[in-house]
């Protein structure tokens, strides 16, 4: 089975009569759903607290904001960076360095030659290889230099995208602000990327489904979640499938047998910045990666097609029952 609708993707208990309510926030915000769910005495709303956050790293983030910073840095080169732009690009250039490239924030240009950018075309194509042989030229975050708070580029033309870590990014940075408030039993999803502390009215930890061959619903146990696929975003050329997956090394889009991974770490921002290099290795070197990175705490679960195009499944050895 694939994943299904990530809204529907995500079960979550729910709860009789309590001392304590459970408050419901939801809503569209970063091209995206987002639902939140906290348990707490105090039924005071935190809806405009909540929108602020999400303004705020929309002002930071955001390719769809005309004056955003990571606009400013792709049109002028060099930017200084607010508290969530360092933090995104810190944990991009730490990423990009353990996966050898897998993970890398300068792929922007070549998302674009995809046809998987902001401004996408009416009809997708596959890029020429002279295209993509020329792109290769400045992609990579060597072309990246952070000093302090500014960041810069080295050479022209360097230009990034940090839409595979943003999310899982927003969704720590609610869950810090819920702790603040002094609430410690919580569900935040952001685009299907989630982390989740404490425990349902229910006392029981938040749970997760996933939808595959195995009809899996695992406990979140104060960790998060992140899941990556190629089922939604794709085009077919010259019989093949390409996914909107790009591997910044080769500038190839995706094209594999792999459907989804799904990732748990100790927070979103690792996560979802490992859920696409995953996918780029594949289930076996995914697989060997986590075993030879156990200070990540990761564990992984993969659906794919095998060789003869049946769907199958695999989990990682402490992937959470």
């Amino acid at each position: 089975m694939l994943f299904i609708d990530m809204r529907l993707l995500f079960l979550l208990l729910f709860l009789p009569f309590t001392a304590f309510s459970q408050t419901v926030l939801e809503g569209k915000a970063q091209g995206t759903y987002y639902v939140i769910k906290y348990i707490a005495a105090d039924t005071g709303s935190l809806q405009s607290a909540i929108d602020s956050i999400f303004a705020d790293i929309d002002q930071s983030l955001s390719l769809y904001k005309p004056n955003s910073l990571i606009n400013q840095f792709n049109e002028k080169g060099q930017v200084q960076m607010d508290t969530h732009l360092q933090a995104v690009i810190n944990k991009s250039l730490e990423i990009s360095k353990i996966t050898h490239g897998a993970f890398d924030i300068t792929v922007k240009p070549l998302v674009d030659a995809w046809g998987f950018g902001v401004h996408s075309p009416a009809e997708r194509k596959v890029p020429s290889p002279d295209t993509l042989k020329s792109i290769l030229t400045y992609t990579g975050s060597k072309y990246l230099k952070v000093k302090g708070t500014e960041l810069s580029r080295t050479t022209p033309r360097v230009t990034i995208d940090c839409n595979g870590i943003a999310q899982g990014y927003t969704s720590d940075v609610i869950g810090r602000f819920l702790d603040s408030k002094g609430i410690h039993d919580y569900l935040v999803d952001v685009g299907g990327e989630l982390c989740a502390k404490g425990r349902n009215a229910h006392q029981q930890y938040w749970t997760v489904g996933i939808e595959g061959e195995s009809q899996r619903i695992m406990p979140l146990a104060n960790r998060a979640v992140t899941t990556s696929g190629n089922y939604r975003r794709f085009f077919d050329s010259g019989g093949k499938r390409f996914a909107h997956t790009i591997d910044p090394r080769s500038g190839q889009a995706i094209h594999n047998n792999i459907i989804s991974v799904t990732v748990v770490a100790t927070n979103a921002i690792t996560a979802d910045g490992f859920d696409n290099a995953l996918i780029l290795m594949g289930v076996e070197r995914a697989f060997a990666f986590i075993r030879q990175h156990p200070e990540l705490q990761l564990e992984a679960g993969f659906i794919y097609k095998d060789a003869k195009g049946n769907i199958q499944e695999a989990f990682s050895p402490n992937f959470p029952k």
